[in-house]
This record gives C-alpha cells, structure tokens and sequence, in this order.
C-alpha cells in the first residue's frame, strides 16, 4: 500500500494566464499541477493498489427496463467465463459500431469514498483534496465559475482495446460547470491510440490530445468528444482521474423545497 500523500497544487502556478485560454477556448491544459514527487505518488496509488471494475453499457435485463451501467470486478469476470464474457463484449461492440458506448475500467473515487470501501486506502485522500477549497477554487479561478461546490471523481485506465466513443456531458441539472481529467501517463506515443479528441459541428477532429503526466486539463463538457481506442500495440496503460466541477443545487431545492 502506497504511504500518505502530502497533496497541494504547484505552488508556482498562476491561474490568470490559464483562464484567459479558458475563456477563449473553453480549453486548456495546466502542465505540473503537481509537484513532481505528489504527481509520482499518485501515479504510484493509480498503477499499484487500486482495484479495477471493467466498466461498460448495457441494456436491462428486465423487459422495459432502462439501460444500466455493468462494473465488473475480477472476480465478477472469473464466474462469466469466457463465453459470458465474450457475449456481452459482443453486445459492447455492436452498440460501438452504432457510436455508442464505452469500454474501460475504472475505481469510481466518489462511491467508494461515501460508501467506505478500502478503509484507509491513500486513494481516498486524493478524493478529499479535488473536494478542497484549494482545488475547487483553482478550478474556479480557471474556468471562470461563480462558484463550485464539488467535484465528480472516477480514476480510469484505458488498456487496449478500450475506448470512449464520441458524447457530450451536461448532467442532470446541467450542474456541470466544466470537465476535468488529470493525466498520470508517462512516454505515450501518438500510434497508440487513446487520445482525447474534439469535434466540429461536421464531425472533423478539431482538436487532440495525447496523454501526458501530470497534466490537468479542463474543457466545456458539452463540446462533444471521445476517447479513441487504445490499439492493441499500445506498451502501456492509459492512467487518469476524471470527472466534472459542479454547481449542485442544494438539496432542499432540487427536491422542490
């Protein structure tokens, strides 16, 4: 198990020049958002102790019910076998080839904190810090917010053959103010696949983007991108945190009180 990590922001950082690329493009990327030594040790808890789900859509298995989402863990894998597991990757791909769906796996960072799973991970110290006030202010300052309140979480490795096919995020209440992802990926080449893209309104790449270590980006959630498929050549794993920055309402008043 990886040892306590002392989590802050580069203190050398100035969010004006970042938030004036924000308010022009509704992107931008924030290279060594950490210290190099904090930024190793996250790669160390994302690489090293966490327990992965393979993570997918899929439809319900009761007639009429809406779609849910599978997160399968190891052990979960072992008793499908190879033909379960084989079925339902084939359901994955036909959604796939009809631009829909995902493929990857992910330890979602949230559920397992309010839930208490792992207890005393160091995993669910980097959750606490991207809901601190030195975080979530910094992503204000960056992404132009008159407030935020909290931050989604979800940490995520692409291995081959995984893949984010092309969407658009406003949530529920449209309480997302912006999207993130921390990259903890070192030496990826570009012939690998796995990198984050963005579409014009007649589907042409506008922008992409490999991944990087310790890099934050942030950008406007309802620009519609992907995530391109990791090839099977791919010598690595991709390894991020993502999520959103949120505006939630309180509770009283999005139950109408």
């Amino acid at each position: 198990m990886a040892r306590d990590i002392e989590l802050r922001l580069n203190p050398d950082l100035d969010p004006a020049p970042f938030a004036e690329a924000y308010a022009r493009d509704k992107l931008v990327r924030i290279p060594e958002i950490f210290a190099e030594e904090t930024a190793a040790a996250i790669e160390e808890v994302l690489m090293r102790t966490l327990s992965w789900r393979l993570v997918f859509p899929e439809p319900s298995f009761e007639p009429g019910g809406r779609e849910q989402v599978a997160m399968l863990t190891q052990d979960d894998i072992a008793r499908l076998g190879r033909e379960g597991m084989a079925r339902r990757m084939q359901g994955v791909l036909t959604r796939a080839s009809q631009n829909y769906g995902y493929l990857y796996h992910a330890y979602p960072m949230i559920q397992a904190y309010t839930s208490g799973w792992d207890s005393g991970h160091p995993v669910h110290q980097i959750t606490e810090f991207l809901n601190s006030p030195e975080f979530l202010e910094f992503g204000r300052e960056v992404i132009g917010a008159s407030v935020i309140t909290k931050a989604d979480a979800q940490a995520t490795l692409y291995a081959r053959g995984n893949f984010l096919t092309r969407h658009t995020d406003e949530g529920h209440d449209r309480e997302r103010r912006a999207a993130y992802t921390l990259g903890f990926t070192r030496s990826w080449e570009p012939d690998w696949g796995g990198m984050l893209a963005f579409f014009d309104d007649e589907l042409n790449v506008s922008r992409a983007f490999l991944p990087r270590f310790n890099m934050l980006s942030l950008f406007d959630g309802t620009v519609m991108h992907s995530v391109g498929t990791v090839t099977q050549f791919a010598a690595a794993g991709r390894y991020q945190i993502t999520g959103w920055l949120r505006d939630d309402p309180p509770a009283s008043a999005s139950a109408g009180g």
